[in-house]
């Protein structure tokens, strides 16, 4: 199908000039790259690998998260959503990789993930005939769960850190530069007009990093010590196939499936200014299982959706694939170019905070405008309310559920899992009530109180009279 070329960042077929899609591009990219290669890092501790087969997690980290965003922008036949979303290793699937990687190493988590990926394909196959069990109050709550449990990791990098132990986290320099991103990035957003308000993120970035630059706060040892040159390569660091890793893979990405639904929903919603369509949906997720797939045979971790990627188009709208697109390219390069991938991750961690916070809280929000598309009945508010409680009660105190077995702590200390599964259930066992239903629910029980009342008087009057006789 052909469209007519159009130059506005906010059509999706749209392709403005290279020197405007440029700063927009980049603001996606520096967004998501340390969310990206943070995963790899964490794996790669726990599991014992060497320092190179590091380096190599987080190059096909990058480089996989690069073609997976291009398969989601530009479809092959039924692969692919069509929709513009970023699409990278993320965090979602860090717990259950941690429980996998302690016991089985790097080539148990590869194995277990081909099985995940299998798993992926087969929802996506099979999307429109269970897209009735996802309504908007299961995939609102996920979403508005998503953004909720990524503000501790906001928090924490404007505080100097992803880990609270680091040195100098929280000192007033950290918060100074977080801070001081952070008001950048709302006055061009809310006050400055055409294109640095869309560049929002990237301008206050520029600032934060030249801020932390003139307080020697970046560090270029990654960059120095680099590589120039990755060639991805197949089973480099092995395959292995280990029953109880292979079943936890498949629930986590299962479940991880019910996010993907949520953040394409929130993209639709947010960014576009409508519902999604069932052939956008099974494309994303065909597209996302298909990608982890091939990418365990070379080594990369799975993928998902970029929560954060959602905000930044539901805040600037600018759903422009050409734009995303860009990104995409960029991530391969890095992923290829490790000097390249390096120089993106000397961004100190306060900059990043303070440019993504906003953000957080945007997914937050659409996932609130999910949920009140739907009735706000008793019974939905229930579902949306027990799984937030639960999912982030769960998540502020993982000392609740420290004496169960790693499996199920691996599952249930994930919060985006807890909400999905709890909401999902609750919207399959609770009868369905419309605020209808309910009204007449209520005005039956007060008929009968009435009732009974009118009851109760006629009684005591006969009984009076009676007395009264005798």
């Amino acid at each position: 199908m052909k469209h007519n070329q159009s130059k506005s960042v906010f059509d999706y077929y749209g392709k403005p000039s290279f020197s405007k899609a440029l700063p927009l591009s980049f603001q996606h990219l520096l967004a998501m790259i340390m969310g990206a290669v943070t995963p790899p890092l964490i794996v790669a501790g726990v599991a014992g690998a060497t320092a190179q087969e590091t380096m190599l997690l987080v190059q096909l980290a990058l480089f996989f998260s690069g073609v997976s965003t291009l398969l989601q922008l530009y479809p092959i036949g039924r692969v692919g959503a069509g929709m513009p979303t970023i699409f990278g290793v993320g965090f979602a699937y860090v717990p259950s990789l941690i429980a996998i990687g302690s016991v089985y190493g790097i080539p148990g988590i590869l194995g277990a993930q081909i099985a995940g990926g299998i798993a992926m394909i087969i929802v996506g196959i099979f999307i429109k005939q269970i897209r009735h069990l996802f309504p908007p109050v299961v995939a609102g709550t996920v979403v508005l769960v998503i953004g909720l449990s990524l503000y501790d990791i906001a928090i924490k990098y404007m505080a100097g850190s992803g880990n609270t132990a680091a040195e100098g986290f929280g000192g007033g320099q950290n918060w100074l530069v977080g801070l001081t991103t952070l008001a950048v990035v709302l006055c061009c957003s809310q006050f400055a007009k055409g294109y640095f308000r869309l560049a929002a993120i990237i301008v206050g970035i520029l600032v934060g990093y030249a801020m932390s630059f003139f307080f020697d706060m970046v560090d270029f040892t990654r960059l120095i010590e680099a590589p120039w040159v990755m060639i991805p390569t197949p089973f480099a660091l092995g395959i292995e196939f280990h029953t109880s890793a292979v079943i936890s893979m498949v629930v986590i990405c299962i479940v991880n499936s019910v996010q993907t639904i949520g953040d394409l929903s929130a993209t639709a919603i947010g960014g576009m200014g409508r519902e999604m369509k069932d052939s956008e949906l099974s494309g994303g997720l065909l597209g996302n299982g298909l990608c982890t797939l091939i990418g365990s045979c070379f080594g990369s971790l799975p993928t998902a959706s970029f929560s954060q990627n959602v905000g930044i188009v539901a805040m600037t709208k600018v759903i422009s694939r050409y734009v995303l697109g860009l990104a995409a390219v960029f991530l391969i390069l890095a992923g290829l170019l490790p000097k390249f991938g390096a120089a993106m991750t000397t961004i100190p961690y306060p900059v990043l905070g303070g440019a993504t916070i906003i953000v957080f809280g945007m997914i937050t929000m659409t996932g609130i405008q999910l949920l009140v598309k739907d009735e706000l009945s008793s019974r939905n508010i229930t579902i949306a309310a027990l799984a937030v409680a639960l999912a982030m009660g769960i998540n502020t105190v993982p000392e609740a559920i420290a004496q169960l077995p790693d499996t199920a702590r691996m599952l249930i200390g994930s919060p985006v899992i807890v909400a999905a599964t709890v909401a999902f259930v609750l919207n399959m066992i609770l009868p369905k009530k419309s605020l209808q239903d309910e009204a007449r629910e209520r005005e039956q029980i007060e008929q009968e109180m009435n009732g009974g009342e009118k009851c109760d008087a006629d009684f005591q009057n006969k009984n009076m009279k009676m007395e009264a006789s005798n």
